[in-house]
């Protein structure tokens, strides 16, 4: 998760959502990472990604780094998007997509997308997928 500087949007249409996605895109082909979920948010996006290298510190300097770069110049302006470094946390894939359920939609592509979940609902998803499975 990445949040905005002072809770602020991070987008400003969704020309710059999709900017984010293309740029979230590159930095998936320059890490090798594996985009199992994403979520936009106003202010913050959560990604759920699978690393075959240990690469997750400079790929989260990079995007935001660049996205950042690339709206400034679009809007002509200059400021910091982010706040502060990303949240991460190591989450079992396979718990996140049974808990989404009917958000999770799948793309040709095989990425996996969550268009419709409510905000309110994604710290609890994320809460969900940390803990351990029950037992049989």
């Amino acid at each position: 998760m990445n949040r905005g500087d002072r809770r602020e949007a991070i987008f400003a249409d969704d020309e710059d959502r999709q900017r984010l996605l293309e740029t979230l895109g590159e930095a998936c082909q320059k890490t090798g990472w594996q985009m199992h979920a994403y979520c936009l948010m106003s202010n913050h996006f959560h990604l759920v990604l699978a690393m075959p290298q240990p690469n997750l510190v400079a790929g989260m300097k990079w995007l935001p780094g660049i996205y950042t770069r690339r709206v400034n110049r679009r809007h002509k302006g200059f400021r910091h998007l982010f706040s502060g470094r990303y949240k991460a946390l190591n989450v079992d894939v396979r718990r996140v997509k049974a808990l989404l359920g009917p958000h999770l939609v799948v793309s040709p592509s095989q990425e996996t997308i969550l268009p419709n979940v409510p905000p309110e609902n994604v710290p609890a998803l994320a809460e969900a997928a940390l803990e351990p499975e029950p037992r049989p």
